[in-house]
Parts: structure tokens; C-alpha cells; sequence
């Protein structure tokens, strides 16, 4: 006995041959535009920023109580673990930064159209590496 699910995945494409398609959106067949995905990526590095601000007011804070807690949190800071959540602080702080000035130029009016999202969206993204990558080179010959 055929689901009455079944009939509703029946459907016709452009040249009116009949194919099976999902009842819902899925990952496998549906693609992000990249506006999307930036707007999504957007709000998650906000959210990043935030988790990584208190790994740095506890840097500060072992600064200001004693030379042991400084020097326990520098160690952290050093270490691979801590190397990497700075490293990835410091994407999501250029990539929230570069998608918000992104918005403030949509809140003027412009870059609406199609072809002008997709290329500031690339924008951000191309952005964000290269300032990241740029600024981590630079600390590491200075450090």
C-alpha cells in the first residue's frame, strides 16, 4: 500500500517529466546563498565575540591581582588550545566587524540588487581572511 506521503513528493520539472522531490528543504538539496549564510554567520560570531571577551577580561583581570594569575593565564594564552581560541576570536571579531559595516551600508540604501550583495558578501569574506591573517603575522613577529 503506496503512503499518502509519496503523492505529495510527485511533482513536474520544467519539461513536464514527473520526479520525485523532498516535502521540506534539506541540506542535501537545498543550497545557502551566501548572503544567507553570512547574515546566519553574522549573529553566531556575535555570539563568539562575546564568549571570547571573557577569555580576555580574565587575561586583564589575572593582570591586575597578581603576577602568578598572570602568569597562569599568559601560559593559557600560549598554549595550542588557547593560540587557537584567540585565533578564532580574532576571525570572528574582523568577520562580525566587516558584515556590520556590510549592514550599514544596506541601512543607506545601497547594494541591493543581486549582483552587488554577492560581491560584498564575498567582500566580507576575502576581507576577514586577509585582516586575519594579517594581523596574526604581524603578532607573531612582534611576540
Amino acid at each position: 500500500m503506496r503512503d499518502v506521503r509519496d503523492a505529495l513528493m510527485v511533482a513536474r520539472n520544467t519539461e513536464g517529466k514527473l520526479v520525485r522531490r523532498p516535502l521540506s528543504p534539506h541540506l542535501q538539496v537545498y543550497r545557502w546563498p551566501l548572503s544567507m549564510a553570512i547574515s546566519i554567520l553574522h549573529r553566531v560570531t556575535g555570539v563568539a565575540i562575546s564568549v571570547g571577551t571573557l577569555l580576555m577580561t580574565w587575561w586583564l583581570v589575572a593582570a591586575a591581582v597578581s603576577d602568578n594569575a598572570f602568569a597562569s593565564a599568559q601560559w593559557f594564552m600560549g598554549s595550542a588550545v588557547g593560540l587557537l581560541l584567540l585565533f578564532g576570536w580574532t576571525l570572528a571579531l574582523f568577520f562580525h566587524f566587516f558584515a556590520g559595516i556590510r549592514h550599514l551600508v544596506w541601512d543607506a540604501g545601497f547594494g541591493f540588487d543581486p549582483p552587488d550583495y554577492n560581491i560584498s558578501g564575498w567582500a566580507v569574506v576575502i576581507a576577514t581572511g586577509v585582516a586575519t591573517v594579517l594581523v596574526w603575522i604581524i603578532g607573531l613577529v612582534v611576540w
